[in-house]
């Protein structure tokens, strides 16, 4: 559905994007991942045709971006960073706007129209001039336009930012209802999205892929992975922190006090039933637990180990520039 082909973007001296591949298939949903600077945004603008790559290529469906841009078009719905609109406009009137530009008339376009406001909830201020919504629906009449035309690929950068717990539920919803159908990468700090709707993860740093695969592998490579999670009473976490730091296929232990439940986890460090061995340690001393849990991993800590920081990234880039 889509292609990356060595994709390079360059700006002046500094290096955005870095030779970044990959290809997504009909039913992927491809959550694009790093910290400010590292080049998502760039990515998904060389994908969408709105910024020329230095080197490299992207197909859409098969349609070269730079060489046949309004057949590759054709087939992407594209929210951009910040989700720019035309103020002056009302959202209806947009909307009217974006149907007309995709090539929709009569009924074709009032379907699409009402569609894409019924999905996004959009009936309370249809008549309202633009420049006048909220954060949360300026960014859901953005998501209508990507949509509207129910293309096949849709590109999606921070789709939830500004939205609230509710409006996030529901376009979370909708990406899934449409995943069977297209082929979606959506750009995103919020790791719980993730794990939630993507079946695959790219992240990327310093303009490079440093991972690539489904959650629960990337999950998988956390030092958390096999590890597990015990919370107690307070009272009762020096003696379990002696005790299970003192097992053999134990690593080290990590503590987290939360009104008044004291968490320990404990880290795997050779093989062994590190679970069933923290259960018979903490039952022999007598210790009682609130929960036991075996951890599968945790992405966050995969993004950290795989990162660097902002001010490294943008320390490095005013390095090249000089």
């Amino acid at each position: 559905m889509l292609e990356a082909r060595a994709l390079v973007r360059r700006f002046g001296p500094v290096t955005a994007v870095d030779g970044v591949s990959f290809a997504i298939a009909r039913g992927d949903v491809l959550g694009l991942l790093g910290p400010n600077g590292a080049g998502k945004t760039t990515t998904m603008k060389m994908l969408t045709g709105f910024l020329a790559p230095s080197a490299g290529s992207a197909r859409v469906l098969g349609h070269d971006v730079a060489e046949e841009p309004v057949m590759a078009r054709q087939h992407l719905g594209y929210l951009p960073e910040g989700a720019p609109l035309y103020d002056d406009m009302t959202a209806a009137g947009f909307l009217r706007f974006i149907a007309d530009v995709r090539g929709l008339a009569g009924t074709a376009a009032a379907d699409a129209i009402a569609r894409a406001v019924a999905t996004l909830h959009l009936e309370p201020v249809l008549e309202q001039p633009i420049e006048t919504l909220s954060k949360g629906y300026r960014r859901r009449v953005a998501l209508a336009q990507a949509i509207l035309h129910d293309p096949d690929v849709l590109i999606l950068d921070e789709p939830t930012d500004g939205l609230d717990p509710n409006q996030k539920h529901e376009v979370r919803h909708l990406m899934e209802r449409m995943a069977a159908e297209k082929a979606i990468i959506v750009s995103t700090h919020i790791l719980e999205e993730v794990e939630a709707f993507c079946t695959r993860v790219i992240i990327i740093d310093r303009g490079r892929i440093v991972a690539d695969g489904a959650p629960s592998e990337l999950k998988a490579r956390s030092r958390y992975a096999g590890a597990v999670t015990v919370e107690l009473p307070r009272e009762s976490v020096e003696a379990a922190a002696a005790r299970l730091g003192a097992l053999p296929m134990a690593s080290g232990i990590e503590r987290q006090d939360e009104s008044g439940i004291a968490q320990l986890t404990v880290l795997p460090g050779g093989d062994g039933d590190l679970l069933g061995a923290v259960r018979d340690a903490l039952a022999a001393e007598g210790i009682g637990v609130r929960r036991l849990a075996l951890e599968a991993g945790r992405l966050d800590d995969v993004f950290r180990a795989l990162t660097h920081s902002d001010a490294a990234t943008d320390a490095l880039r005013a390095e090249a520039a000089a």
